[in-house]
């Protein structure tokens, strides 16, 4: 027989019992001694502490059968110790008690109980190893019989052990301890794109998109190991589990150890957010609900495969180990635990691939596709399943194509939206400020969408009539800045066909200037500088002052016509001043409309809408100084106030006002002037 000495997985009953199980142990050892001397050890020690009194015909037995090569085979001896073994069995068998109790009676209680039955386990077992090689003669058939009933009712013992110390003894999960390691971006677009694109920003700010974090660092998994299990009971798993495949039960021992861990990972992912959901299920869930999930489910990837599974697989090496001889037992154990944990992660993916495009899951599903492609060497190292990984692949595959569509719908969003609400002020349209936003999320995810965007000869035909020249240039470009190339093209055809809601053409040229402003400096300021490049910064750059060019002609020159002195040396003193005075009375009608409409207009860019301020100065006021200068004191008099209404410092200060978009105190001043 084989006995154990056992040094953990239970809890010990006390410094007694410690005591009297040292003292077994020390028997254990000193076997090799003598028959005589042993049998005086056991008398000795069974008069020091009674409670071994139970084992001292089991470790009597074990002395017969160590030296059955020098006294021979004793049968009365052979009969009492296996009485004694089957004795201690049966004695802690559940069916044979008259008091059912709701509590488990664990044999690892108590130290001493652990002993005791593995000491008479291992003797019915060593029995029955030997009767398979070479039955002896004297051992009929009910004795075998019985020692195959014991085995049973030990093993059926054991099953309930194995399940009691692993659920006992499985470590709940901290989620939050996991989470300041898991700062990935959280990206929640509340709507898409209407009619009116009330859903993307208003017209003043970009407060819409106050909702999305940047991405922070991927989980570090070598920095994050956890203990699944009471690392205090390894070694009473390894007691039970190296007795079960010993008898045969390897089926059963699979099935209660991968039953309990795959339980206890279903409880991991109730933890991390990841409910079990069908494919109609998924479908059906609101968008703000959706994203929710998505979120949890890529932090849940990277936990189950960077911490749990690996401490799963950590878990069946220390459990099984030396004790499965060929290795298959922990893989088949680790497989059958891991398997549901995966599929339930798999399945979410897979819904979420072949749900409804909409531009606001792009990034979410980016995301989940970036976890699980940075998972997939991991789990291929750790599962050596074919189906498993092929499942893996497949629905990484999905989400690629998930994000391509989305990415395309996304683009056909923006080609066509149509919208017919103008901005009244001439502010920046909702519509770049969700698709410049949009981008500049986009482009933190180059990598993963270089690998799924293709260029088509069609793109590169668009570039070419877009950009010009061979199509050469763009061959250097990736796949993602070539689209995003033809978004901006698309982007800035759109806004012209916006600017034409606009019957003043000079608020046409402000509208544009506004909006091409605004792409410039989002470019400028983000990756989006990388993948356009300086030359289309520049170009656009010479573009914005076309379209203010634009607007001094359209906006004054009527009024600086109002200033030119044809028609003034006439023939007569009287006929000069009535043409000055209608033109110091045309030259305020147009300053003053113009004052009235711009101040109500808006050029929220500082910088610009001081250039823009600057130029209209430099072009206007030295005009009406000399007009004024030349002419003004030909209008002397009591009524010459009547005509002459403004000096040049005077409008310097009103230019002030304009682009303001606060036309209600612009035209107090008006009012007040005419007074």
């Amino acid at each position: 027989m084989t006995t154990t000495r056992l040094t953990g997985g239970g809890r010990c009953g006390g410094g007694g019992e410690d005591r009297v199980l040292a003292t077994a142990q020390q028997i254990v050892n000193s076997l090799n001694t003598a028959q005589e001397v042993r049998e005086d050890m056991l008398l000795i020690f069974s008069n020091f502490d009674n409670r071994l009194s139970g084992i001292s015909d089991l470790i009597k037995g074990e002395g017969s059968n160590n030296n059955n090569d020098d006294d021979g085979d004793d049968d009365e001896d052979d009969l009492e110790r296996f009485q004694a073994a089957e004795k201690v069995i049966l004695g802690w068998d559940a069916s044979l008690s008259s008091e059912p109790s709701r509590h488990f009676n664990s044999l690892f209680d108590s130290q001493i109980h652990v002993f005791e039955y593995f000491t008479a386990l291992d003797e019915i077992i060593f029995f029955m190893e030997q009767f398979s090689v070479s039955p002896p003669p004297s051992v009929d058939k009910t004795m075998v019989e019985r020692a195959e009933n014991a085995v049973q009712l030990a093993m059926s013992r054991l099953e309930d052990e194995l399940r009691h110390m692993l659920i006992r003894n499985t470590v709940p999960l901290n989620a939050e301890s996991l989470q300041y390691s898991i700062k990935r971006v959280s990206l929640s677009f509340a709507s898409h794109i209407d009619e009116n694109l009330e859903g993307f920003g208003d017209s003043g700010s970009d407060r819409g998109f106050d909702r999305f974090h940047s991405r922070g660092a991927s989980l570090d998994y070598d920095d994050v190991v956890v203990d699944l299990v009471n690392m205090d009971a390894i070694s009473g798993l390894r007691e039970i589990v190296g007795r079960m495949l010993r008898s045969g039960y390897e089926r059963e021992c699979l099935q209660v150890y991968s039953s309990v861990r795959r339980d206890a990972l279903d409880e991991c992912l109730v933890i991390l957010g990841v409910e079990r959901l069908s494919i109609e299920e998924v479908q059906r869930i609101e968008w703000q609900s959706l994203d929710e999930k998505m979120k949890n489910w890529v932090q849940a990837v990277k936990i189950v495969v960077g911490v749990l599974l690996c401490g799963e697989k950590r878990l069946c090496d220390s459990v099984f180990g030396d004790l499965d001889e060929n290795y298959e037992m922990k893989d088949v154990c680790f497989y059958e635990t891991a398997k549901g944990c995966v599929m339930q992660l798999l399945n979410f993916g897979e819904a979420v691939s072949i749900c409804k495009r909409s531009p606001e899951k792009l990034f979410r599903i980016l995301d989940m596709y970036e976890a699980l492609r940075d998972a997939l060497p991991d789990l291929e190292s750790l599962v050596s399943d074919e189906f498993v990984i092929g499942e893996v692949r497949g629905v990484l595959t999905g989400l690629g194509e998930a994000a391509k569509g989305t990415f395309a719908e996304f683009e056909n969003c923006i080609r066509n939206e149509t919208s017919k609400k103008p901005v009244i002020t001439g502010d920046v349209h909702p519509l770049p400020r969700y698709v410049m936003n949009y981008l500049k999320l986009l482009v933190d995810y180059g990598e993963h969408l270089d690998l799924l965007l293709e260029i088509t000869d069609e793109d590169l035909y668009h570039l070419q009539n877009d950009f010009g020249g061979d199509g050469s240039q763009f061959e250097s470009m990736s796949p993602l800045g070539c689209r995003v190339l033809l978004l901006m093209s698309e982007l800035e055809s759109n806004l012209v066909e916006k600017s034409k809601l606009y019957v003043d053409n000079a608020m046409q040229q402000v509208f544009l200037m506004n909006n091409l402003h605004y792409l410039v400096r989002k470019v400028k300021d983000s990756d989006l500088g990388k993948v356009l490049g300086d030359d289309w910064i520049r170009k656009r750059r010479g573009q914005i002052r076309q379209y203010a060019t634009g607007y001094l002609r359209a906006s004054w020159s009527k009024a600086l016509f109002c200033l030119k002195d044809d028609g003034i040396g006439g023939s007569s003193i009287s006929a000069a001043k009535v043409t000055l005075k209608e033109k110091f009375k045309n030259f305020n009608a147009c300053f003053e409309e113009i004052y009235k409409n711009q101040t109500a207009w808006k050029v929220p860019d500082e910088q610009l809408r001081e250039e823009l301020r600057i130029s209209i100065s430099q072009k206007v006021i030295p005009a009406y100084r000399s007009f004024h200068g030349r002419f003004s004191s030909q209008l002397d008099g009591r009524h010459a106030g009547r005509y002459i209404r403004y000096t040049p410092d005077d409008l310097e200060n009103y230019l002030v006002d304009l682009f303001e978009g606060n036309p209600a105190a612009a035209l107090n001043h008006v009012r007040r002037r005419s007074t």
